[in-house]
């Protein structure tokens, strides 16, 4: 190969470059973007009204108050979402969770055959239709530590559905609260029983 052949391919190496590094400069100039003068994203949060602190949400409604309205069968086709981890058969024993049947009005942590969480245990008292719909609305929040992994009903007819199916699994199914009595002191009277006679003065 002779200086003319190597001149050629050194031209066309050279130009080929030049060509490259003009290219580059040109398209630097065309889509040049000045640097923001903060760098990362702004994200946008819309205040609260002034004039007054944000409204709470609503506290539930009293779940003797839906009793009344609620319906067995809806509440079979909820209590689907236990059959996994619960029996409701009586007699049918303990799956993952202890067994459903007669569990309105039994003392808590006490169906045989299943080892309770401590926390359970510890929580003690009875399976009120209160109690039952605190607990079921959202496990983990109404009895810190218990073993019982399902999320909740958060919705109330849901659970008042549930637990009026729940109570017809007895041989003796628990008297509906009366609408209206406060939770915060235990299950409201049956309907229809007679009021508390008041106390009489001392001598």
């Amino acid at each position: 190969m002779d200086s003319f052949e190597v001149n050629k391919i050194a031209g066309a190496v050279l130009g080929t470059l030049t060509f490259t590094l003009g290219l580059s400069i040109f398209a630097e100039a065309l889509f040049h973007q000045n640097p923001p003068a903060k760098p990362g994203f702004e994200i946008a949060v819309k205040e609260a009204a002034s004039g007054g602190e944000a409204q709470a949400p609503a506290a539930d409604v009293p779940i003797a108050d839906l009793l009344g309205k609620a319906s067995a069968e809806k509440g079979e086709a909820v209590a689907k979402k236990c059959a996994a981890c619960h029996n409701f058969q009586e007699g049918a024993g303990a799956k993952v969770g202890p067994d459903l049947y007669g569990i309105v009005g039994r003392a808590v942590a006490s169906a045989p055959g299943f080892a309770y969480s401590a926390a359970m245990k510890a929580h003690g008292g009875t399976w009120t239709f209160q109690d039952l719909s605190d607990f079921i609305k959202n496990p983990k929040a109404d009895i810190p530590g218990t073993a019982m992994g399902f999320a909740g009903l958060a919705k109330e007819t849901d659970r008042a559905d549930l637990l009026v199916y729940l109570n017809t699994l007895s041989h003796s199914p628990q008297p509906l609260p009366q609408p209206g009595a406060a939770p915060a002191g235990g299950e409201a009277p049956a309907a229809g029983a007679p009021p508390a006679e008041a106390p009489k003065p001392a001598p």
